[in-house]
């Protein structure tokens, strides 16, 4: 296979601040691992707190130019960065699944799916609105007048390394903002490259800075901490969520949140088992199981329980695992080893407390960070995988008898992130997506990401929406004036 690693430069594995590329100070830098091999493949910039300021330094000193660029100029800008995406999609789909493991295929969705974020907000660039009218007592005049909120710090996971940027970056431009990432540091090659990509479509110095680091505590809180950083989001756990909420608090910024799930899968007995099989595969398997919208718990009311489970077994069982460069390969490498050793612990617990496997269920020897599709029935109540965000090839199925019972089991959650209803009765669907405690549903459809729809979630699942029009006004403030005019 050809090296994937060729598409990006030494030069381009420092971090990108203001218009230069450069090590961190100090010169440090840290090891991105191959997580099907364990093999090292690049270093990169190690940043520190001073890396992290002049970060800043290069945002906020681009902040007034780009703000005042005019929204058709900032239009072009990501539709070219959207382009170059998809013209390069083959090379930075090969680097995301060397850093992150997941397979080629997916990797491949995952850059049309980041790249049509590019698109969305250009559209959305030239359609941020203000208003002008009457006061309702008459006597004067209402403007209002959205703005930047100014420069933005990001906080990315490692699943979705080119998306989650993507989904980011994009609105805060359009908005007018200029931004500072700090990837994940098990994927950080990805993130560089799109700084690359977005420095040759035009976009102008300090509008995109990125910075690498193993110091992710340090770096951020030194930026949150900062009066003119302006706006935090951050896509990663609850319990990180808590801690930058925290510290976001201090200087009163904007923040988004996209937080941990816990997903509920649903299929009634009415369902199309069909239907429900396919969607069941998609939200269980897409990324791994890598997603914060992952299928977490699998519920199948009683009279299809035998049958959906089964088939679902089938299925599951017949996906092949290997390097996620190698043709034929459905599940790759998990990211590193915590996150195997977390899934085999989960799913020790839950045989401990009396569930069965009937697929997978043991790592395999050798190297690499590999774990199989499993599938687990007669899963109690108090197995510890029902409540963890397993984020792994693993699916717990559990028997129900009544919408009542499934509806309060989905909701015993401080999650609420996405859901999954199967059924064919429409007004028994409407009647869940009332009553379940999340910001995203899917009924008979097991994908439900879109640029276009507001992604986000409810309880402990986060803050704001990104996506849609929703995710663009996340990067504005209005200003409001009252004009005497009798």
């Amino acid at each position: 296979m050809s090296d994937p690693m060729n598409v990006l430069a030494p030069e381009h594995r420092r971090l990108r601040i203001g218009d230069a590329w450069r090590d961190a100070a100090g010169g440090a830098t840290f090891a991105v691992e191959d997580p099907a091999t364990g093999r090292t493949i690049a270093e990169v910039a190690d940043a520190g707190v001073v890396d992290g300021l002049a970060a800043l330094d290069a945002a906020s000193k681009a902040m007034a130019e780009w703000a005042a660029t005019p929204p058709r100029k900032r239009s072009e800008l990501l539709t070219a960065t959207y382009r170059a995406l998809t013209e390069r999609s083959e090379e930075v789909a090969r680097l995301i699944t060397l850093e992150m493991g997941k397979p080629l295929a997916e990797a491949r969705g995952e850059v049309a799916y980041g790249a049509e974020f590019f698109r969305w907000f250009a559209e959305e660039a030239v359609r941020v609105e203000g208003r002008y009218n009457t006061a309702p007592a008459g006597g004067y005049r209402i403007l209002t007048v959205p703005r930047p909120v100014g420069p933005c710090v990001f906080v990315t996971p490692w699943n979705f390394p080119l998306a989650m940027g993507a989904r980011k970056i994009a609105p805060a431009l359009a908005a007018g903002c200029t931004t500072i990432t700090k990837p994940a540091a098990q994927t950080p090659l990805t993130m560089l490259f799109l700084a690359r990509i977005m420095e040759e479509a035009g976009v102008p110095p300090g509008v995109v800075n990125v910075v690498t680091t193993t110091r992710a505590g340090e770096v951020v809180s030194a930026l949150l901490a900062d009066r003119r950083t302006r706006k935090l989001s951050f896509t990663g756990s609850t319990e990180v969520g808590r801690v930058l909420l925290r510290q976001a608090a201090d200087n009163v910024l904007r923040t988004s949140m996209e937080l941990g799930g816990n997903a509920a899968l649903i299929v009634c007995a009415d369902a199309d088992l069909d239907v429900a099989l396919d969607g069941a595969m998609v939200a269980k398997m897409r990324n791994l199981g890598e997603s914060c919208i992952a299928a977490n718990r699998i519920y199948v009311e009683e009279p299809v329980r035998e049958e959906f489970t089964a088939r679902f077994a089938k299925r599951m069982g017949a996906l092949s695992v290997g390097h996620g460069l190698d043709d034929g390969v459905d599940v790759g490498a998990l990211i590193d080893e915590a996150s195997v050793t977390k899934i085999d612990e989960l799913v020790a617990d839950a045989v401990d407390r009396g569930a069965r496997v009937l697929v997978g269920g043991e790592r395999p020897d050798g190297s690499g960070h590999f774990y199989p599709p499993t599938v687990l029935v007669d899963v109690p109540d108090d197995a510890r995988m029902l409540e963890a965000e397993i984020f792994g090839p693993v699916a717990p199925i559990i028997s129900f008898t009544s919408d009542d019972e499934v509806i309060a089991k989905a909701n015993d959650t401080e999650h609420g992130l996405a859901g999954y209803v199967f059924t064919r009765d429409l007004q028994r669907a409407l009647r869940f997506a009332e009553r379940l405690e999340t910001g995203m549903l899917g009924i008979n459809r097991g994908l439900i990401s879109d640029p276009s729809a507001p992604f986000g979630g409810v309880k402990q699942s986060g803050i704001g929406k990104e996506g849609s029009h929703e995710g663009i006004l996340e990067y504005l403030d209005v200003t409001y004036a009252a004009i005497d005019l009798p």
